[in-house]
């Protein structure tokens, strides 16, 4: 069944509007009597069925409540630094389908891809929908936020406490591999912050250690951005989260 986030909360009857509303009505030519899952605010979700329809909106009623919470039991922050356009889409749908909470793009000195003004939020705007369609698509109880471009500055200097510990993927990096490092952990929530095509400088992984975060190895190969990106979040919510696992 299709499946719906809305702002609010559960209620026996729900109006839909704006792009769902003409998803429903116009795009998949939905039927009165057609049922859909719909997710609140508040990770609520509930069979619902569609019981009209005008111009601009539809009514749902509310069916079944169900219990199908699909979040991880950790926050897990993705920090990419942009990649070309096609594999920064990538990335963020992989995201979504491997649990994460949060993409951070950064703007790091070997970024080939540059935005500056009304075209970085016209990217970060694309890279919601992207996220929020992927939520859809593979049972999210959670829709992932995608925030606005920071340089690799700023993100250092401003990163948010409830992002937890933070490690970066570092080629030159031999010793400290990501495992270990994860098993000496015992928080809830995690960033995994992922250079460019390029890399990293020496300059710039001197300042992310310098900030607290910690530099780790994936293994003896050197693996593209995007690939790092989805090895790495997989990795962490294999031994952190939910992945292979049991819910825990």
């Amino acid at each position: 069944m299709r499946r719906l986030f809305i702002p609010g909360k559960l209620a026996d009857t729900v109006t839909l509007s704006g792009n769902d509303a003409h998803h429903l009505g116009y795009t998949l030519r939905a039927r009165v009597g057609e049922r859909c899952v719909v997710v609140d605010s508040e990770r609520q979700i509930a069979s619902m069925e569609i019981t009209g329809f005008t111009a601009d909106t539809v009514t749902l009623r509310l069916v079944e409540r169900l219990e199908a919470d699909t979040e991880s039991p950790i926050r897990l922050t993705l920090a990419v630094c942009l990649l070309k356009s096609d594999k920064m889409e990538f990335v963020v749908q992989k995201a979504v389908e491997l649990g994460a909470a949060k993409v951070q793009p950064i703007e790091s000195e070997n970024c080939v891809a540059r935005y500056d003004g009304k075209k970085a939020e016209a990217r970060r705007e694309r890279w919601q929908r992207i996220a929020d369609e992927a939520a859809k698509q593979c049972g999210r109880t959670a829709l992932l936020t995608v925030a606005p471009i920071l340089s690799l500055g700023d993100w250092l200097t401003k990163r948010p406490p409830e992002d937890g510990a933070a490690f970066f993927c570092y080629e030159a990096e031999e010793k400290n591999t990501l495992g270990a490092w994860l098993a000496e952990q015992n928080g809830d929530a995690y960033t995994a912050l992922i250079g460019p095509e390029g890399g990293f400088t020496p300059a710039e992984a001197e300042q992310a250690k310098a900030a607290g975060v910690f530099a780790v190895t994936l293994g003896p190969r050197i693996l593209r951005a995007e690939t790092a990106a989805v090895a790495t979040l997989a990795i962490v919510q294999h031994i952190k989260g939910d992945l292979g696992n049991e819910t825990r």
